[in-house]
């Protein structure tokens, strides 16, 4: 590769950032890092009707968010600007009359009305309505007008369009990175619009044009614009520009694997399908999830490292990400997995950092602990949680003696000689000086043997008053945490309550 690569995550900003745009916009980004390129962000806001104020600083923040900024784009602006297609617009006319004057393109001024009478007349026969080489001299365009009436048309403000002109009778040999040689007979190509009299190109000649100006050289983009590859190769011969390379990404499918995921599926499923919170919908962020952990099952959504490694930093993943590892079939999304992930990347953060989060969430609860004590509990919980907020549901304990006892652990555990049992540990409490783990346990364990008990009769009851549940970790770290007066002031509360 002499020349530089570039390549370019190009949304419309017509409402949230969907996670498999957000996946595309990953694979542009691994590519770009990889190869020492450029990450470029170009907004194609040319439908106005379908614009949404907020989506593109969406987009911004989903992408910053991730750890996965572009290079050049809206507000950061390169030698390529401006980078938002409505900006743009008084560039894309020049180049469609240029397809006109090379004969590849024409005027057309058929009416929607008479359009969609040719569509119903070909319903009622059982065909389907293309416009193209079989039928375009036989409507009402500059190929089966004269120059004069063309003329005519335009000057007296007559509503038109411009249509590319697919060729006849050619197989185009089409390469895309991942699903290799693709071969399409142009015969069933229609001739596509281009530009439109009020000005405004569509999507098809923006994105080119766009494309060669930003000196793009690997189009990375979902399988559903896998269609317009033919029209798109067609236009870079037709301007005598070198195409870029294209590679189209799989599909995500819902979790049952059959169809594309969609937002409905994640309000049925109950998991975010969006990076960021939108209106009523939930987004990864705010779902508790780490960025780290959302980028890692992003990137093995239809690309395969070739190893049994799953765990991979950003770091790791642009130093092993190639095209030609992606799959043609569409990726299963596995909401249990993605939990698996985000409980991964917790196991990976660090205590002081894992901290640092539980305490805003004690905050507003109104809960205040020393740093050092709450790093204890972190790391005494830390194992069988996925989110930071699992962890008050796992360690409400430590910071406040339990309001209620679980009925199941009651009826199981409390049994006749229980709160003698309990009210002689009591007065054994007393007595340990040095209210440590390990001097708890040796003591405990001592007088349970002395006392010729078995060790189902004390420890179960015994988490029971201190827990207020069957849970937890080591019961005689949480007392050498809680200290001897919670402790023992909890067994007492529990006889009286119990």
């Amino acid at each position: 590769m002499s020349q530089k690569v570039r390549v370019r995550f190009a949304p419309s900003p017509t409402g949230p950032l969907h996670i498999g745009g957000l996946r595309t916009a990953l694979f542009n980004y691994l590519f770009a890092k990889k190869n020492g390129g450029d990450f470029v962000l170009r907004i194609e806001d040319t439908d106005q009707n379908r614009f949404v104020e907020g989506a593109e600083e969406y987009i911004i923040e989903a992408l910053n968010w991730c750890g996965i900024p572009f290079d050049e784009g809206p507000g950061k602006d390169g030698d390529y600007g401006p980078y938002r297609q409505s900006e743009r617009k008084q560039l894309y006319k020049s180049y469609a009359l240029k397809l006109v004057e090379k004969g590849m393109a024409y005027y057309a001024f058929d009416t929607p009305e008479t359009l969609d009478q040719h569509r119903k007349d070909h319903e009622a026969k059982g065909k389907t309505f293309i416009y193209n080489w079989h039928n375009r001299l036989k409507l009402t365009n500059s190929l089966s007008l004269s120059n004069e009436e063309v003329k005519d048309k335009i000057a007296a403000g007559a509503d038109y369009v411009i249509r590319f002109k697919s060729p006849e009778n050619k197989e185009l040999k089409l390469n895309d990175i991942i699903r290799g040689e693709i071969k399409i007979d142009t015969n069933i190509l229609d001739d596509k619009v281009l530009f439109k009299s009020d000005g405004m190109p569509t999507y098809h000649l923006a994105n080119i044009v766009d494309d060669h100006l930003m000196q793009i050289t690997h189009v990375i983009r979902g399988e559903e614009w896998l269609p317009s590859l033919a029209l798109h190769t067609l236009l870079y011969d037709a301007f005598g520009w070198d195409a870029p390379e294209f590679a189209h990404l799989p599909l995500i499918m819902k979790p049952v694997g059959k169809g594309k995921l969609s937002k409905r599926d994640g309000e049925k499923g109950g998991f975010p399908v969006f990076p960021l919170t939108w209106n009523q919908s939930e987004g990864y962020r705010e779902a508790g999830f780490f960025p780290e952990a959302v980028v890692n099952f992003l990137a093995l959504l239809g690309w395969n490292p070739g190893t049994e490694q799953e765990i991979f930093s950003l770091e790791e993943l642009v130093n092993t990400f190639t095209l030609d590892r992606v799959n043609k079939s569409g990726a299963r999304f596995d909401p249990e997995k993605n939990n698996w992930y985000n409980q991964q990347w917790l196991q990976i953060k660090s205590d002081d950092e894992l901290s640092e989060m539980f305490t805003v969430e004690l905050d507003k609860k109104g809960i205040s602990a020393e740093p050092a004590y709450i790093k204890y509990v972190v790391s005494s919980i830390k194992e069988r949680a996925a989110f930071v907020k699992d962890f008050w549901e796992l360690s409400d304990y430590f910071f406040q003696a339990p309001t209620s006892y679980n009925e199941k652990a009651v009826k199981k555990q409390w049994k006749e000689g229980t709160p003698e049992i309990m009210q002689e540990l009591a007065t054994l409490l007393e007595s340990v000086p040095d209210f440590k783990s390990s001097i708890i346990e040796e003591k405990v364990k001592a007088w349970i043997a002395e006392k010729e008990l078995s060790f189902g009769k004390v420890m179960p009851p015994l988490r029971l008053v201190i827990v207020g549940d069957m849970k937890g970790p080591h019961l005689f770290d949480i007392m050498g945490l809680i200290g001897k007066q919670e402790s023992i002031a909890r067994i007492k509360t529990a006889i009286a309550q119990l």
